[in-house]
């Protein structure tokens, strides 16, 4: 397992590198980012995400159902000069219920793929919405070489594409032969979302996708490999599902059309 999966800070750091130099700017294309902007991060973790945006002094919240990764974020924090407009929430979405938490921008990035039921997630989120609030939303496809996160694997295994998309029993014989815990990544495995499928659910709820790209480099790995981003090019973005075994990160911005 590499050293950000056990390095929180490190994970945290790499989080905020990519959220200031690719995510906010992506977002600014189709809703512009101010200090008045109130941000919801759902699945926040240690909140890595939010620091960019606490930066420009927008009103951030953060909500997680781990309890170790909001005692990390609220300890990260402690010092940052705009920390009385950031606040960390412990539980899980659904339980939240409180009428001042509506939003300008919800971020979700690395998080709706390990969300069982996404339909009835993406109808519930609204709630969360402003009027003319969008959601900020970037994920692997299911089919990647890593969309099933093995990278997390104390094993070889973490460096093996592909191999999450073996029928399930098959995997789990995999991951226990190699003396990895296989709970986890069948999870991952049984709530994992292709684009099509993550298309049909916003149709279906409707949203409207106001910007959306497929990364062939997702712009996560400047900070963890030196790589560029670099987008899949015109031809075979547009190739449904083959598209999910080459794109490594679909970002997208949408909005509520109710």
């Amino acid at each position: 397992m590499h050293e950000r999966y056990t390095n929180r800070k490190l994970y945290f750091e790499e989080q905020a590198f990519t959220t200031e130099k690719y995510v906010i700017p992506y977002i600014n294309e189709v809703f512009l980012i101010t200090g008045t902007t109130e941000v919801l991060e759902i699945g926040c973790g240690e909140g890595g995400n939010l620091q960019a945006f606490l930066d420009l002094q927008c009103r951030c919240v953060g909500i997680d159902i781990n309890e170790n990764q909001i005692d990390n974020a609220k300890l990260f924090y402690e010092d940052h000069p705009h920390k009385e407009k950031i606040e960390f929430i412990c539980s899980d979405i659904y339980e939240v219920d409180r009428e001042d938490l509506l939003f300008d921008l919800i971020i979700m990035r690395d998080v709706i793929e390990h969300i069982p039921n996404q339909e009835l997630f993406m109808r519930y989120v609204k709630k969360f919405l402003k009027p003319n609030g969008v959601i900020f939303f970037g994920f692997p496809p299911w089919q990647n070489p890593f969309g099933g996160h093995q990278q997390v694997c104390k094993s070889k295994l973490s460096k093996m594409p592909y191999i999450h998309l073996l029928p399930a029993s098959l995997y789990r014989r995999l991951l226990e032969r190699f003396g990895e815990n296989p709970t986890g990544l069948l999870d991952i495995k049984a709530t994992g979302i292709s684009i099509e499928r993550f298309h049909r659910i916003l149709k279906k709820e409707q949203y409207l996708i106001l910007k959306r790209d497929y990364y062939l480099f997702n712009p996560n790995y400047e900070i963890k490999f030196r790589l560029k981003p670099k987008k899949v090019i015109s031809l075979f973005r547009w190739i449904p599902y083959l598209r999910n075994f080459y794109t490594t990160a679909y970002y997208a911005v949408v909005k509520s059309i109710e």
